[in-house]
């Protein structure tokens, strides 16, 4: 069975604010949810794990912004 955390959970477990999944939500959801009837959003634990992957770095040098990106 898939793990299911709610949004205050998914918030503490990444170290984040619970608004700062809601604004990730309304802005194009960069981490996945999954949205049960009309109104429960839940986060899959393996979902979260992988964003955290997705995010490894090994200097804080960002390419992008050194070329005029973001």
């Amino acid at each position: 069975m898939t793990k299911l955390l709610d949004t205050k959970q998914a918030a503490k477990y990444l170290g984040v604010s619970a608004a700062f999944l809601e604004r990730d939500r309304w802005a194009g959801a960069k981490i996945p949810f999954v949205k049960i009837g009309t109104r429960s959003i839940r986060y899959r634990l393996s979902d979260l794990d992988e964003y955290i992957e997705s995010k490894v770095r090994t200097n804080t040098f960002s390419l992008s912004k050194f070329l005029g990106g973001e």
